[in-house]
């Protein structure tokens, strides 16, 4: 499922009475930057949707399709989501299903090759990946660690800390946010 996520962004950012000025300033992105993702013209990392969910003040999940949430999910292999964020290089695979208020999100996050740089942030909560296929370069402030198959890491998130695929395969990660993305987690 392809997402339009500058269409959400834009609605959001209406809804809530904000300037682009304004959404940047909370978020520390550019100006330029939010208005090519409102014209999809540039992707957006889970990284920075979640900076920008929190300062319209709204869950990550707003901008994915919502249904109703009981108290306790199953969710089969055959009825996972996965989304794509456009022109990204990033697939999203939530395994929570529609857990109501869960206190952490478990994800599979497929790094596709072509990651050059990231940029290091840190924000509140824990992290823990685990590494199912191909070589994850962990960014842990002015260190890198290359994680292989079966390799794992912990980390406090406030630690400044991102992840890319400097490979030419494909990277699949399990990872584990708490607090989740909808309650003021990151994309690991």
């Amino acid at each position: 499922m392809s997402l339009n996520v500058g269409e959400r962004l834009k609605e959001l950012r209406k809804k809530n009475k904000m300037t682009l000025k304004q959404v940047a300033e909370k978020t520390d992105l550019s100006i330029s930057f939010l208005s090519q993702v409102e014209r999809s013209m540039s992707s957006v990392t889970l990284t920075s949707l979640n900076k920008i969910a929190q300062a319209l003040g709204v869950s990550i999940h707003d901008f994915f399709p919502q249904n109703h949430i009981p108290k306790a999910s199953i969710l089969r292999k055959e009825d996972r989501k996965q989304f794509k964020f456009e022109n990204s290089n990033f697939i999203y695979t939530s395994l929570v299903g529609d857990m109501e208020d869960p206190i952490f999100e478990p994800m599979i996050a497929t790094l596709l090759p072509g990651e050059k740089k990231a940029t290091p942030y840190g924000h509140e909560g824990q992290e823990f990946g685990y590494v199912l296929q191909g070589t994850l370069t962990i960014l842990l402030e002015n260190e890198e660690h290359d994680l292989n198959a079966g390799d794992s890491i912990h980390i406090n998130s406030s630690i400044p800390h991102n992840w890319i695929n400097r490979t030419q395969e494909p990277v699949q990660v399990l990872w584990v946010n708490s607090p989740p993305l909808h309650l003021g987690g990151s994309r690991p």
